[in-house]
Protein backbone atom coordinates (compact mmCIF):
# COMPACT_ATOMS: atom_id res chain seq x y z
CA UNK A 1 0.00 0.00 0.00
CA UNK A 2 1.34 3.16 -0.92
CA UNK A 3 2.35 6.06 2.04
CA UNK A 4 0.50 9.30 1.47
CA UNK A 5 1.42 12.21 3.21
CA UNK A 6 1.23 15.94 3.78
CA UNK A 7 1.56 18.38 0.53
CA UNK A 8 0.60 21.62 2.11
CA UNK A 9 2.69 24.47 0.74
CA UNK A 10 1.07 27.45 2.74
CA UNK A 11 1.92 29.77 5.67
CA UNK A 12 0.75 28.50 8.68
CA UNK A 13 -1.28 29.89 12.05
CA UNK A 14 0.83 29.48 15.27
CA UNK A 15 -0.47 30.60 18.42
CA UNK A 16 2.31 27.82 20.40
CA UNK A 17 4.54 25.35 19.56
CA UNK A 18 3.30 22.72 21.70
CA UNK A 19 -0.63 23.34 20.21
CA UNK A 20 0.95 22.06 16.54
CA UNK A 21 1.51 18.61 18.26
CA UNK A 22 -2.09 16.83 18.00
CA UNK A 23 -2.91 18.75 15.03
CA UNK A 24 -0.48 17.04 13.46
CA UNK A 25 -1.39 13.87 15.18
CA UNK A 26 -4.53 14.06 14.21
CA UNK A 27 -3.64 14.46 10.34
CA UNK A 28 -1.07 11.68 10.43
CA UNK A 29 -0.40 7.87 10.22
CA UNK A 30 -0.77 6.33 13.66
CA UNK A 31 2.75 4.68 13.69
CA UNK A 32 4.32 7.11 11.37
CA UNK A 33 3.56 9.75 14.28
CA UNK A 34 4.26 7.51 16.80
CA UNK A 35 7.41 6.87 15.47
CA UNK A 36 8.27 10.79 15.27
CA UNK A 37 6.36 11.46 18.91
CA UNK A 38 7.18 8.97 21.10
CA UNK A 39 10.01 8.27 23.15
CA UNK A 40 11.68 4.78 25.56
CA UNK A 41 10.03 3.18 27.59
CA UNK A 42 7.92 4.78 29.97
CA UNK A 43 8.75 8.78 28.48
CA UNK A 44 10.15 9.60 31.92
CA UNK A 45 12.69 11.46 29.93
CA UNK A 46 10.43 12.52 27.09
CA UNK A 47 8.84 14.60 28.94
CA UNK A 48 11.34 15.80 31.49
CA UNK A 49 13.18 17.34 28.48
CA UNK A 50 10.06 19.71 28.65
CA UNK A 51 9.48 19.88 32.14
CA UNK A 52 13.40 20.13 33.12
CA UNK A 53 13.58 24.06 32.23
CA UNK A 54 10.54 24.81 34.89
CA UNK A 55 13.84 24.17 37.24
CA UNK A 56 15.09 27.81 36.76
CA UNK A 57 13.58 30.94 36.45
CA UNK A 58 14.27 34.13 33.95
CA UNK A 59 14.52 37.29 36.47
CA UNK A 60 13.15 40.28 34.59
CA UNK A 61 15.23 43.23 34.49
CA UNK A 62 13.79 46.92 34.20
CA UNK A 63 15.60 50.11 33.16
CA UNK A 64 18.14 48.34 31.17
CA UNK A 65 18.12 50.17 27.58
CA UNK A 66 17.12 47.82 25.57
CA UNK A 67 15.23 47.64 22.47
CA UNK A 68 15.00 45.35 19.44
CA UNK A 69 17.15 42.83 20.78
CA UNK A 70 19.87 41.25 18.50
CA UNK A 71 19.64 37.65 17.99
CA UNK A 72 22.49 36.90 15.25
CA UNK A 73 24.90 34.57 16.21
CA UNK A 74 28.26 32.66 14.77
CA UNK A 75 28.43 29.11 14.36
CA UNK A 76 31.94 27.66 12.88
CA UNK A 77 32.00 31.26 10.98
CA UNK A 78 28.81 30.52 9.69
CA UNK A 79 26.43 33.56 10.72
CA UNK A 80 23.19 32.65 11.77
CA UNK A 81 19.53 35.23 12.18
CA UNK A 82 19.21 32.96 15.89
CA UNK A 83 20.84 31.32 17.90
CA UNK A 84 18.69 28.34 16.51
CA UNK A 85 19.33 25.50 14.13
CA UNK A 86 17.72 22.53 12.77
CA UNK A 87 18.78 19.25 14.39
CA UNK A 88 18.92 15.95 12.30
CA UNK A 89 15.96 13.61 12.28
CA UNK A 90 15.13 11.31 10.15
CA UNK A 91 12.83 10.38 7.31
CA UNK A 92 11.58 13.88 6.79
CA UNK A 93 9.11 12.11 4.37
CA UNK A 94 7.13 10.51 6.87
CA UNK A 95 5.16 13.97 7.19
CA UNK A 96 6.03 15.37 4.02
CA UNK A 97 6.10 14.30 0.54
CA UNK A 98 9.10 16.57 -0.33
CA UNK A 99 10.73 15.31 3.20
CA UNK A 100 14.36 17.10 3.45
CA UNK A 101 14.28 19.25 0.25
CA UNK A 102 11.48 21.40 2.08
CA UNK A 103 12.88 20.70 5.12
CA UNK A 104 16.49 22.91 4.31
CA UNK A 105 14.49 25.42 2.03
CA UNK A 106 11.85 26.47 5.04
CA UNK A 107 15.83 26.29 7.38
CA UNK A 108 17.36 28.21 4.73
CA UNK A 109 14.52 31.31 4.49
CA UNK A 110 14.77 31.43 8.88
CA UNK A 111 18.63 32.24 8.10
CA UNK A 112 19.77 28.95 9.81
CA UNK A 113 21.67 26.16 9.26
CA UNK A 114 19.60 22.61 8.40
CA UNK A 115 21.33 19.71 9.42
CA UNK A 116 20.91 16.14 7.37
CA UNK A 117 20.51 12.93 8.82
CA UNK A 118 22.22 9.47 7.02
CA UNK A 119 18.62 8.08 7.36
CA UNK A 120 17.20 10.89 5.56
CA UNK A 121 13.89 10.18 3.18
CA UNK A 122 16.72 12.71 0.69
CA UNK A 123 20.02 12.14 -0.56
CA UNK A 124 22.90 14.36 0.41
CA UNK A 125 22.95 15.73 -2.90
CA UNK A 126 19.27 16.17 -3.31
CA UNK A 127 19.43 18.46 -0.18
CA UNK A 128 22.46 20.35 -1.81
CA UNK A 129 20.70 21.01 -4.65
CA UNK A 130 17.10 21.81 -3.33
CA UNK A 131 18.74 24.95 -1.27
CA UNK A 132 22.47 25.50 -2.49
CA UNK A 133 23.19 28.42 -0.55
CA UNK A 134 21.66 27.54 2.97
CA UNK A 135 24.70 25.94 5.17
CA UNK A 136 24.50 22.22 5.83
CA UNK A 137 25.97 19.68 8.80
CA UNK A 138 25.40 16.30 7.51
CA UNK A 139 24.87 13.90 10.34
CA UNK A 140 27.08 10.58 10.15
CA UNK A 141 25.23 7.49 11.27
CA UNK A 142 28.60 4.99 10.94
CA UNK A 143 28.35 2.30 9.23
CA UNK A 144 30.20 -1.19 9.98
CA UNK A 145 31.41 -0.87 6.32
CA UNK A 146 33.98 1.96 6.23
CA UNK A 147 33.63 2.11 2.04
CA UNK A 148 29.87 3.41 3.19
CA UNK A 149 31.24 5.73 5.59
CA UNK A 150 33.75 7.00 3.05
CA UNK A 151 31.29 7.42 0.07
CA UNK A 152 28.54 9.40 2.07
CA UNK A 153 31.81 11.56 3.80
CA UNK A 154 32.85 12.13 0.06
CA UNK A 155 29.39 13.14 -1.13
CA UNK A 156 28.81 15.34 1.85
CA UNK A 157 32.06 17.38 1.42
CA UNK A 158 32.15 17.67 -2.76
CA UNK A 159 28.21 19.21 -1.52
CA UNK A 160 29.86 21.70 0.72
CA UNK A 161 28.31 20.86 4.10
CA UNK A 162 30.40 22.49 6.54
CA UNK A 163 30.10 19.96 9.49
CA UNK A 164 30.00 16.14 10.14
CA UNK A 165 27.69 15.07 13.47
CA UNK A 166 28.90 12.52 14.93
CA UNK A 167 25.94 10.57 16.58
CA UNK A 168 27.59 8.83 19.53
CA UNK A 169 24.55 7.99 21.90
CA UNK A 170 22.57 5.67 19.28
CA UNK A 171 24.70 2.36 18.46
CA UNK A 172 21.54 0.72 19.36
CA UNK A 173 18.39 1.98 19.58
CA UNK A 174 16.25 2.52 22.61
CA UNK A 175 12.90 0.61 23.76
CA UNK A 176 10.30 2.21 22.33
CA UNK A 177 7.58 0.97 22.88
CA UNK A 178 5.02 2.41 20.50
CA UNK A 179 7.19 1.21 17.91
CA UNK A 180 6.06 -2.30 19.03
CA UNK A 181 2.47 -1.84 19.50
CA UNK A 182 1.95 0.23 16.17
CA UNK A 183 4.20 -2.95 14.26
CA UNK A 184 5.76 0.38 12.99
CA UNK A 185 8.24 -0.40 9.67
CA UNK A 186 9.38 2.65 7.79
CA UNK A 187 7.33 3.32 4.21
CA UNK A 188 9.55 4.74 2.60
CA UNK A 189 13.16 4.20 1.88
CA UNK A 190 15.98 5.60 2.83
CA UNK A 191 17.38 7.40 0.03
CA UNK A 192 21.42 7.33 1.04
CA UNK A 193 21.07 3.65 1.63
CA UNK A 194 18.95 3.22 -1.37
CA UNK A 195 21.20 5.46 -3.30
CA UNK A 196 24.55 3.02 -1.73
CA UNK A 197 22.08 -0.34 -2.02
CA UNK A 198 21.65 0.63 -5.94
CA UNK A 199 25.68 1.31 -6.50
CA UNK A 200 26.73 -2.40 -4.03
CA UNK A 201 24.03 -3.86 -5.60
CA UNK A 202 22.72 -4.69 -1.70
CA UNK A 203 19.09 -5.30 -0.50
CA UNK A 204 19.40 -2.50 2.28
CA UNK A 205 16.96 0.80 1.68
CA UNK A 206 15.69 0.80 5.09
CA UNK A 207 12.37 0.40 3.47
CA UNK A 208 9.94 -2.11 5.49
CA UNK A 209 12.27 -2.16 8.47
CA UNK A 210 11.72 -0.93 12.33
CA UNK A 211 14.85 1.64 13.52
CA UNK A 212 16.14 -0.81 15.64
CA UNK A 213 16.81 -3.46 13.04
CA UNK A 214 18.31 -0.12 10.89
CA UNK A 215 20.39 0.65 14.11
CA UNK A 216 21.75 -3.25 14.60
CA UNK A 217 23.41 -2.24 10.85
CA UNK A 218 25.02 0.15 11.97
CA UNK A 219 28.59 0.39 14.07
CA UNK A 220 28.09 -0.71 17.80
CA UNK A 221 31.84 -0.21 18.79
CA UNK A 222 31.86 3.29 18.48
CA UNK A 223 34.94 4.88 19.68
CA UNK A 224 37.10 8.24 20.19
CA UNK A 225 39.51 6.71 17.58
CA UNK A 226 36.46 7.60 15.41
CA UNK A 227 36.68 11.41 15.93
CA UNK A 228 39.97 11.76 14.53
CA UNK A 229 39.52 9.62 11.52
CA UNK A 230 36.95 11.38 10.29
CA UNK A 231 38.85 14.67 10.27
CA UNK A 232 41.62 13.23 8.83
CA UNK A 233 39.32 11.76 6.11
CA UNK A 234 37.12 14.96 5.56
CA UNK A 235 39.06 17.64 6.84
CA UNK A 236 35.66 19.37 8.21
CA UNK A 237 34.62 20.12 11.97
CA UNK A 238 33.64 16.91 14.24
CA UNK A 239 30.63 17.68 16.51
CA UNK A 240 29.87 14.50 18.63
CA UNK A 241 26.18 14.20 19.38
CA UNK A 242 24.37 12.62 22.16
CA UNK A 243 26.44 13.61 25.03
CA UNK A 244 25.06 13.70 28.25
CA UNK A 245 27.40 13.60 31.10
CA UNK A 246 30.46 15.84 32.49
CA UNK A 247 33.04 12.83 32.60
CA UNK A 248 32.94 12.45 28.93
CA UNK A 249 34.20 16.12 27.96
CA UNK A 250 37.55 15.53 28.47
CA UNK A 251 38.08 13.17 26.39
CA UNK A 252 35.78 13.86 23.63
CA UNK A 253 38.22 17.27 23.66
CA UNK A 254 41.34 15.42 23.70
CA UNK A 255 40.04 13.26 20.87
CA UNK A 256 39.55 16.15 19.12
CA UNK A 257 35.81 17.23 18.84
CA UNK A 258 35.03 20.25 17.37
CA UNK A 259 31.74 21.06 19.26
CA UNK A 260 29.89 18.92 21.95
CA UNK A 261 26.27 18.17 21.22
CA UNK A 262 24.36 18.07 24.19
CA UNK A 263 21.25 15.83 23.91
CA UNK A 264 19.46 12.70 25.04
CA UNK A 265 17.95 11.87 21.44
CA UNK A 266 14.87 13.28 22.28
CA UNK A 267 13.98 10.55 25.08
CA UNK A 268 14.68 7.64 22.86
CA UNK A 269 17.07 6.22 24.02
CA UNK A 270 17.50 5.54 27.60
CA UNK A 271 14.51 6.13 29.82
CA UNK A 272 15.14 7.67 33.33
CA UNK A 273 18.00 9.22 32.12
CA UNK A 274 17.76 13.00 33.32
CA UNK A 275 15.83 15.48 30.80
CA UNK A 276 18.24 17.15 28.78
CA UNK A 277 18.17 21.01 30.30
CA UNK A 278 19.43 19.20 33.77
CA UNK A 279 22.55 18.09 32.20
CA UNK A 280 23.33 21.13 29.84
CA UNK A 281 25.15 23.30 32.54
CA UNK A 282 27.75 21.15 34.26
CA UNK A 283 28.76 19.93 30.87
CA UNK A 284 29.09 23.71 29.68
CA UNK A 285 30.99 24.21 32.72
CA UNK A 286 33.55 21.69 31.94
CA UNK A 287 33.82 22.72 28.27
CA UNK A 288 34.67 25.88 29.54
CA UNK A 289 34.28 27.53 26.30
CA UNK A 290 37.06 25.71 24.53
CA UNK A 291 34.80 24.44 21.73
CA UNK A 292 30.63 25.50 20.99
CA UNK A 293 28.04 23.65 22.99
CA UNK A 294 25.05 22.94 21.29
CA UNK A 295 21.98 21.43 23.24
CA UNK A 296 19.06 20.36 22.04
CA UNK A 297 15.84 18.07 23.33
CA UNK A 298 12.49 19.21 24.46
CA UNK A 299 12.62 23.12 23.20
CA UNK A 300 9.14 23.74 22.64
CA UNK A 301 9.45 27.59 24.10
CA UNK A 302 11.28 30.66 23.49
CA UNK A 303 12.20 30.93 26.88
CA UNK A 304 14.06 27.38 26.32
CA UNK A 305 16.09 28.53 24.16
CA UNK A 306 17.27 31.67 26.70
CA UNK A 307 17.55 29.25 29.46
CA UNK A 308 19.57 26.99 27.72
CA UNK A 309 21.60 29.78 26.61
CA UNK A 310 22.08 31.62 30.04
CA UNK A 311 22.80 27.63 31.15
CA UNK A 312 26.12 27.34 28.86
CA UNK A 313 24.78 26.52 25.10
CA UNK A 314 26.25 28.48 22.58
CA UNK A 315 23.26 27.54 19.98
CA UNK A 316 20.14 25.57 20.31
CA UNK A 317 18.64 23.00 17.79
CA UNK A 318 14.91 21.67 17.20
CA UNK A 319 13.56 18.74 16.31
CA UNK A 320 9.96 17.54 15.89
CA UNK A 321 8.64 20.64 16.09
CA UNK A 322 10.39 21.73 13.21
CA UNK A 323 8.75 18.71 11.53
CA UNK A 324 5.17 19.30 12.87
CA UNK A 325 5.12 22.62 10.80
CA UNK A 326 6.92 21.18 7.49
CA UNK A 327 3.70 18.81 8.18
CA UNK A 328 1.17 21.92 8.08
CA UNK A 329 2.69 23.91 5.67
CA UNK A 330 6.05 22.42 3.90
CA UNK A 331 8.65 25.28 3.57
CA UNK A 332 6.76 28.16 4.84
CA UNK A 333 5.52 26.16 7.77
CA UNK A 334 9.03 25.01 8.68
CA UNK A 335 9.72 28.79 8.41
CA UNK A 336 7.00 29.88 10.71
CA UNK A 337 8.14 27.80 13.28
CA UNK A 338 11.50 29.32 13.19
CA UNK A 339 10.20 32.64 13.24
CA UNK A 340 7.60 31.67 16.12
CA UNK A 341 10.64 30.74 18.58
CA UNK A 342 11.96 33.91 17.61
CA UNK A 343 9.19 36.07 18.33
CA UNK A 344 9.43 34.58 21.80
CA UNK A 345 12.83 34.53 22.34
CA UNK A 346 13.11 38.52 21.48
CA UNK A 347 10.07 39.23 24.19
CA UNK A 348 11.92 37.43 26.58
CA UNK A 349 15.69 38.95 25.75
CA UNK A 350 13.76 42.32 26.06
CA UNK A 351 11.81 41.44 29.28
CA UNK A 352 15.38 40.09 31.20
CA UNK A 353 17.17 42.92 29.92
CA UNK A 354 19.53 41.59 27.16
CA UNK A 355 20.08 43.55 23.83
CA UNK A 356 22.51 40.41 22.52
CA UNK A 357 23.09 36.55 22.97
CA UNK A 358 26.09 37.35 24.86
CA UNK A 359 24.10 39.49 27.11
CA UNK A 360 22.07 36.08 27.68
CA UNK A 361 24.60 33.87 27.72
CA UNK A 362 26.33 36.07 30.79
CA UNK A 363 22.34 36.06 32.62
CA UNK A 364 22.14 34.48 35.64
CA UNK A 365 19.32 32.20 36.19
CA UNK A 366 17.29 31.99 39.68
CA UNK A 367 16.57 28.74 40.92
CA UNK A 368 13.08 26.89 41.02
CA UNK A 369 11.48 27.33 44.78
Amino acid sequence: MAYHTSTEERPIDIVNIPALEPIVKAKMNKGAFGYLAGGAESEITLRENVTSFEHKKILPRVLRNVEKPDMSTELFGIHIDAPIIAAPIAAHGLVHEQAEKDTVQGVGAAGSIFSLSTYGNATVDEVAQASPDTAKFFQLYMSKDDDFNHWILDMAVNDGYKAIILTADSTLGGYRESDIMNNFAFPLPMKNLAAWAAKTAGPDSGEGEGIAAIYAKAKQKLSLADIKAIKDYTHLPVIVKGVQSPLDIEDLLNAGADGIWVSNHGGRQIDGAPGSFDTLAEIAAVVAKRVPVIFDSGVRRGQHIFKALASGADIVAIGRPMLWGLSLGGVQGVTDVYNHFKKELTIDMQLAGTQTIADVKNTVLADAK
